[in-house]
């Protein structure tokens, strides 16, 4: 059995490294959850930043976002800045978004453009990085520009998704994930269409979120008229796993209408679930068989979590009435977690809170899946 018994710790890190080696190996029947000391420690988060999410593939956005030659979105991950961009010979890449001069900002926000003008000193660059204009410095000797280019990151595509992996080491993402794709397949991500985004910040640690969403225990508690009806707690099932995601299969109630249309691959079983997954250790997708549902999140601080999140649908046609009643429905359940979360996070401010015995493998098998993760990330 786990030691419950709350003990301050003298150094967060070091202490919370031990309660997940606790954890480690453990069977699913003896499942515990984390001390609130895991979701409130800043230093904590500075280590779980250098040794997990820079070291892994982080989603950053969808390429729904870019989907012509020029389009480009800026995003910031653990400090970084980040261009992300549909280059006019077609490849989508992440660049560094600060300038090689001075170290200011490249560019803002989202759009379409040729080229990328600082707007200090006006330097210029290519959508592929080059750099193409640098007033007044022809004569600087120490001046190269061909070793001025805007760093590029490593990057990845799957499903849709855009992946970053800040430290360039990670090895490939999706051969880790094809466990998965085996289970989702049918459904046809890839092919569905970016119909909505938006984005969040909530009063909460990255990891509440991403075991919340994981977990189908609360869906009829905290969800009683949004999900419930639709996808009752009673109903759900333990995805297969891996090490690289987790999930379960949220069965739909059969007394409710059928989510039509559906793929012609769709299996029965496929037709009756939304597989709710998340890849680790920052995306978490609801796949609907008409609607997806996905949520990127990066920590904004040890308590609050910067979200983009959207919907992905079957036909292009973010103004049609079937994909606004699907992105109310999920306005409006995400008011739903958003509040229990918040109310938690206040709660962990708590020393005195050890963690607490998981539901069923069905249940919350979801956050053992995550924790164990943590566990061998830290361990590393």
């Amino acid at each position: 059995m786990l030691d419950k018994s709350p003990q301050p710790p003298k150094d967060d890190v070091e202490h919370l490294r031990r309660e997940l080696q606790k954890r480690a190996g453990h069977p699913a029947e003896e499942a515990w959850a984390m001390p609130a000391l895991y979701y409130t420690s800043p230093a904590f988060l500075e280590a779980e930043s250098d040794e997990v999410l820079r070291r892994e593939w982080m989603c950053i956005g969808h390429v729904g976002e870019l989907r012509k030659p020029g389009d480009f979105f800026t995003t910031e991950l653990l400090g970084e800045q980040l261009l992300a961009v549909h280059s006019e010979d077609g490849v989508i890449r992440v660049l560094s978004n600060v300038c090689r001069h001075r170290g200011n900002l490249v560019a803002e926000g989202r759009g379409s453009a040729r080229k990328f003008v600082c707007s200090y000193h006006a330097w210029a660059y290519d959508t592929a990085g080059a750099l193409k204009v640098a007033p007044f410095m022809k004569h600087q000797r120490s001046f190269d520009q061909s070793k001025c280019s805007l760093p590029e990151f490593a990057s990845e595509v799957w499903m849709g998704w855009l992946f970053v992996n800040l430290d360039g080491t990670a090895a490939p993402l999706s051969p880790r994930l094809e466990g998965l794709k085996g289970v989702i397949g049918n459904y046809h991500q890839d092919e569905r269409h970016l119909v909505f985004l938006e984005e969040d910040v909530w009063g909460c640690n990255w990891k509440a979120l991403f075991e919340n969403f994981m977990e189908g225990y609360h869906l009829s508690a905290t969800h009683l008229t949004t999900l419930h009806p639709v996808t009752p707690t009673k109903l759900c099932q333990k995805m297969v796993s891996g090490d690289a995601w987790t999930g379960f299969h949220a069965c739909y109630d059969p007394d409710y209408p059928p989510r039509e249309p559906f793929h012609p691959d769709l299996t029965e079983f496929e037709r009756n679930n939304s597989p709710m997954y998340g890849v680790f250790p920052n995306l978490l997708v609801g796949m609907g068989t008409d609607f997806t549902l996905f949520m990127i999140i990066r920590p904004d601080g040890p308590e609050k979590v910067h979200i983009r999140w959207g919907v992905t649908g079957q036909e292009d046609a973010p103004e049609a009435e079937a994909t606004q009643t699907y992105v109310n429905l999920c306005k409006s359940f995400n008011v739903e977690d958003k509040e229990k979360l918040e109310t938690l996070q206040l709660a962990m401010r708590t020393r005195n809170f050890s963690g607490g015995p998981l539901a069923p493998d069905e249940f919350e098998g979801t956050i053992w899946d995550f924790i164990q993760y943590m566990g061998v990330q830290m361990g590393r």
